[in-house]
């Protein structure tokens, strides 16, 4: 491999800061970078033994920048090492970075990476200009394809725009392959344009596959294509997502659940369903596992709230624990990865206790927990339920569960964001078989909540201080609890 300097300089800039982050500054079973800023998943794709994840990473500042791709693998998606930068922006169509994109297994062996190259034309950020490239390599040094880009607007139809193009997903059905990629097109919203070839190298525009029309936001960005038992889900993470019943608003990832027809190269669709009700989950890839599971992962983060984070943390961005998904009764539901029970300690187990004004038990507290609650009803029942976490002092996030109005409500106010952050979300809810489920895996920094099995998922970013352990629980009437309560060790 012929390595750049620009190349060069990142990876010798990761093996100078390994390592020189405490590790009590981290999160324990979330990945961040080794050091800086990082931000979209990028190419997860099984090659060789090891899953690959690979991301938009600024090595030097905890700021966005030059994109690079930061490269780390994992066999169980809960401890993951880290690799040499991948990719930098060493070439003039990605000299203003290497955007996102997947990856996949050649045939021959290769592992081969499409990404979106950014060529700032002028002094203006409205001039970059966005093309697909290709780079191949074995795992660990990829080498970038002599005739990039390979999709560029020369393949782009009328009206569409070379600025806004970007984020590749690449996979092969049937002998031919096929990528999507969002583009802003004629009318200004984003879309969903659909390319084949007979390989990766050569392709022809095959049409729009999906469009916004500002219905579902205005920019579309990292597609996903999910082939699930009875369905198609077309994944898309969305700016500019107005208030409606279905999706919550501002920076949302969503799914468009329905039918992919690729000889027609038409998405047929059914029904719009959030994938988190939360604010800080975007951009997430999926991957079919060889045992059959689809797995997702989604950077915790938000573009509003991007800029909220401590003064004196050497890093900025991590992924959200990896995601089982699945289609029941043409809904997503979305599981934590079932390796995350191996990492379980320390059971603490309540039974049948009943909630009344903050209820504290013994032993039930901390910050690197998975904590799985069932609630139900007593004698006349209860019209709320709340359980407040990472709780001291003044700080603490609450779950609120209104059961007359059937609507769950998360307020982070207390949580040691910023005050420009957003601080609460709800969405509806009801109780499956009498009772209300949920699971909070808490970390060091986060918040991610599961509800009814995973019916419905919420990621929240949390910075409290890390004394902030308590965990109080309250009820409006009667309601009865069981917890089972385990540390999380890595």
């Amino acid at each position: 491999m012929n390595m750049s300097e620009t190349l060069r300089k990142a990876r010798e800039f990761e093996e100078e800061v390994r390592g020189s982050i405490d590790p009590l500054r981290r999160p324990v079973y979330h990945l961040t970078g080794i050091k800086g800023w990082i931000n979209d998943p990028n190419g997860l794709s099984l090659y060789g033994d090891d899953v690959h994840l690979f991301y938009q990473a600024n090595p030097y500042t905890v700021t966005h920048g030059p994109m690079h791709w930061g490269h780390a693998t994992t066999k169980d998606f809960i401890r993951w090492t880290y690799r040499p930068t991948a990719l930098a922006p060493d070439m003039p169509y990605d000299r203003n970075g290497c955007f996102s994109g997947t990856a996949l297994t050649m045939p021959d062996g290769a592992h081969l990476l499409m990404y979106t190259g950014v060529d700032e034309e002028g002094d203006s950020p409205q001039t970059h200009r966005q093309t697909q490239c290709i780079a191949t390599g074995d795992g660990t040094d990829y080498s970038k394809y002599a005739g990039n880009p390979v999709i560029d607007s020369s393949l782009l139809p009328e009206g569409a725009s070379p600025i806004d193009f970007r984020d590749p997903k690449i996979w092969e059905e049937n002998g031919r392959y096929y990528c999507i990629a969002v583009n802003r097109v004629a009318d200004g919203s984003g879309a969903v344009l659909l390319f084949s070839g007979e390989d990766p190298f050569h392709w022809q525009y095959r049409g729009i596959l999906a469009q916004s029309a500002f219905a579902w936001g205005d920019m579309w960005e990292c597609p996903d294509l999910l082939r699930l038992d009875g369905a198609d889900a077309l994944v898309l993470s969305a700016a500019g997502i107005k208030e409606q019943e279905v999706l919550p608003p501002g920076y949302t990832t969503f799914a468009m659940i329905g039918s992919f027809d690729p000889e027609a190269a038409s998405f047929a669709t059914d029904r719009v369903q959030a994938l988190d009700e939360g604010i800080d989950f975007y951009a997430p890839q999926t991957l079919r596992m060889p045992d059959g599971r689809h797995i997702m992962i989604g950077w915790m983060q938000n573009w509003e709230t991007v800029s909220q984070f401590p003064d004196d943390i050497d890093f900025h961005g991590q992924m959200a624990v990896p995601r089982e998904i699945t289609i029941e009764e043409g809904r997503i539901m979305q599981r934590p990865v079932r390796e995350l029970g191996l990492y379980r300690r320390n059971q603490k187990r309540y039974c049948d206790i009943e909630v009344s004004k903050d209820l504290e038990l013994e032993g039930i507290g901390g910050r690197v927990l998975d904590l799985e609650l069932v609630i139900r009803p007593q004698k006349e029942g209860y019209e709320r339920f709340s359980v407040a976490v990472a709780a001291h002092g003044s700080f603490c996030t609450t779950i609120t569960y209104d059961r007359r109005a059937g609507r769950i409500r998360v307020d982070r106010t207390n949580s040691g964001m910023g005050p420009c952050a957003i601080h609460e979300r709800s969405f509806s809810c009801r109780e499956r078989d009498g009772a209300l489920r949920l699971r909070l895996l808490l970390d060091r920094y986060s918040l991610e909540l599961f509800v009814n099995d995973g019916e419905h998922a919420a990621t929240f970013l949390l910075y409290a201080p890390a004394e902030a352990e308590g965990i109080r629980f309250s009820a409006d009437g009667c309601a009865r609890m069981d917890i089972d309560q385990y540390e999380v060790e890595r």
